[in-house]
């Protein structure tokens, strides 16, 4: 039986500090005739950051010299590496623009931090908590709506030696966010025995198509009809990086490369 499911977009205007979302979402789901049981509500990172007030005045920052070395050496603004330092449990190196960072378990590109959709003379972190705060966004609609939803916080990233960014799930609550396949069977009657499937990274890469990245105003999506077992799960799972087959090939190079102290100086 083929899938067939809708996805949604909810303009919500602009989202400023202090915003309470819950409201916010419910009356852009209204244009969708609201929130249906089974639904799973994706939000960008970025608006959830915002309305939390996880944001940084560039103009209240002083650089460090650590900030200003790795500044010269990639090309960015010293007052934006030392938010990214801050953020980061490891700087792993970097290109021009960009630094690689270890954050939370997870390899992102300047620990997340984002310029764009920020207001004026700002740059918005990473959520503090991603998964409680689908979490309680979860509990919201579920509470003042009467429906069982999915909450996934979403994030755009870039992937190994591929251009453009897809959506990726840093936050999920109500649905489990990686499904086993170990055990099924392929066409050709081979069980699978490594298989994993993603399933809050592809919906929130599914999301991305309808959200976009400029001054859409679409902050969240709705997904419809996708048929997922819900519960109260939360939590989005990353692995060690000796588990993870491209950090782990930079691991048996390097394996001092993760040993809690940051390496500016690793290119």
């Amino acid at each position: 039986m083929s899938l067939q499911f809708c996805v949604y977009g909810l303009n919500t205007g602009i989202i400023s500090v202090g915003d309470d979302m819950l409201p916010v979402l419910i009356e852009a789901a209204g244009a969708i005739g609201g929130f249906e049981e089974g639904d799973v509500l994706v939000i960008a990172e970025t608006a959830v950051a915002t309305a939390e007030g996880n944001i940084a005045r560039l103009d209240g920052i002083i650089p460090s010299d650590e900030a200003h070395r790795l500044a010269a050496a990639y090309q960015m603004d010293p007052r934006l590496v030392e938010v990214v330092l801050e953020e980061s449990d490891d700087i792993i190196g970097g290109i021009p623009g960009f630094l690689l960072c270890m954050k939370n378990g997870t390899l992102l590109p300047n620990a997340g931090i984002d310029g764009s959709n920020a207001p004026p003379g700002t740059v918005v972190k990473l959520p503090r908590d991603p998964d409680f705060s689908a979490e309680r966004i979860r509990k919201g609609v579920e509470r003042e709506c009467g429906v069982r939803i999915g909450v996934i916080i979403a994030d755009s990233r870039t992937h190994a030696m591929r251009l453009g960014c897809s959506g990726v799930a840093i936050g999920c609550s109500g649905l489990d966010a990686v499904e086993d396949e170990r055990g099924r069977f392929d066409l050709y009657g081979r069980q699978l025995e490594v298989t994993k499937s993603a399933v809050a990274d592809n919906i929130a890469s599914a999301c991305e198509l309808v959200m976009g990245e400029a001054d859409e105003c679409v902050p969240a999506a709705v997904v419809r009809g996708l048929g997922l077992t819900l519960s109260g799960v939360r939590g989005v799972e990353s692995i060690a990086a000796s588990e993870c087959l491209f950090m782990g090939v930079a691991l048996n190079a390097n394996p001092s490369l993760f040993d809690g102290k940051r390496k500016p100086e690793f290119h």
